[in-house]
């Protein structure tokens, strides 16, 4: 390797906040009254490669019950994993626990679906925002810090002494947000941030994520099922189906050129502005429902559902995630026909 090309892997390797190698997370399902034996298991994340590069963020879409929030669960340690390597800023976490754990956990936040769930009804605004603080033993000045987190989230000062539930669904979730930016953290896990919010505060919301990343240099995983919301926020997209990656690319060249049949279908779902363009375009229909993950398809984990599945090496043989396009990887044995047009979708069975 010459220096320029060294320097430059080096450059790379300071880049990436986190990597995720053959991540696994299996639920053990148990049978028996008196002796627990386990008969199967719920492969909810069934062995995830991710990258996640500073400062970008990476959103992680895909329908519900793929495993998205056990995912994020397992990347901050909620969730144990099965198997697998995380490495957070260069250091391996697969197996980290106790007061080291509780060290990192300072540097990884999490936004949570539900903000009136994840806010303890009987805590006041302030002494949500400072508890992290606490916890992690960080001497700070009570009034001038949540003033100060509030100001950033877009909430006024006299907001601390009040309850969660006494707040819009929307402001309840900016004080999530500044709770997870209490301890300016290196890399923040939005779960579902704006699914149960009106599209209005959806937006505003998503605008306060792209204003604090830039202020604050965070880095972030945004977990949607809303592909609209995905573009809007993120740099790159990753997509989940059933345990496993099936795409990851950047955004623009996902909405571009999206190559795997699960993305096609999920793309075709989104209903254009244009109605002329909404009415020209054939739709990428899926027939079935989500398998359970814990009896999932052997092969490609959507080949029953696939509308471009071939009677070879389909329902036999798992695809790999290749790269069939520059930073574009796709788990699919016929992704590069597909494209070509060299392969075409089969209406779905009624």
């Amino acid at each position: 390797m010459t220096d320029e090309a060294e320097d430059h892997h080096q450059d790379h390797d300071r880049d990436i906040v986190l990597e995720v190698s053959g991540l696994k997370v299996h639920f053990p399902i148990r049978a028996g009254a008196l002796i627990r034996r386990q008969v199967g298991a719920v492969k909810a994340v069934d062995g995830v490669d991710l990258t996640v590069t500073r400062g970008r963020t990476l959103g992680l879409v895909g329908e519900s019950g793929c495993g998205k929030s056990t995912l994020s669960k397992a990347l901050l340690k909620l969730v144990e994993p099965t198997e697998g390597t995380i490495v957070f800023d260069g250091e391996d976490i697969s197996h980290t626990r106790g007061e080291e754990l509780r060290r990192l956990r300072s540097r990884m936040q999490m936004v949570f679906q539900d903000p009136l769930s994840s806010l303890n009804p009987r805590q006041s605004v302030e002494t949500l925002l400072t508890e992290p603080l606490r916890a992690h033993g960080i001497r700070f000045d009570p009034k001038t810090k949540v003033a100060e987190l509030l100001a950033q989230v877009g909430l006024p000062s006299s907001a601390a002494s009040r309850y969660p539930h006494e707040f819009s669904g929307g402001q309840r979730q900016r004080i999530g947000i500044a709770r997870a930016v209490a301890l300016e953290p290196d890399l923040v896990i939005a779960d579902e941030p704006v699914s149960a919010l009106d599209v209005s505060i959806q937006a505003q919301v998503l605008s306060l994520l792209r204003e604090l990343q830039k202020d604050l240099g965070l880095t972030y995983v945004v977990i949607a099922h809303d592909l609209a919301v995905v573009r809007h926020v993120s740099d790159d997209i990753a997509v989940m189906y059933l345990g496993v990656i099936v795409e990851e690319t950047t955004s623009e060249q996902l909405y571009d050129n999206p190559m795997h049949p699960y993305t096609k279908a999920l793309m075709s779902a989104v209903p254009l502005p244009d109605p002329v363009a909404e009415d020209a375009r054939t739709p990428v229909l899926l027939s079935g429902e989500l398998p359970s993950p814990a009896n999932p398809p052997d092969g490609c984990r959507f080949h029953p559902r696939c509308p471009f599945r071939q009677p070879t090496r389909c329902a036999d043989e798992r695809p790999e995630l290749i790269e069939y396009e520059p930073g574009q990887r796709v788990a699919c044995h016929w992704a590069r026909e597909i494209a070509s047009g060299e392969i075409t979708a089969e209406e779905p069975e009624q």
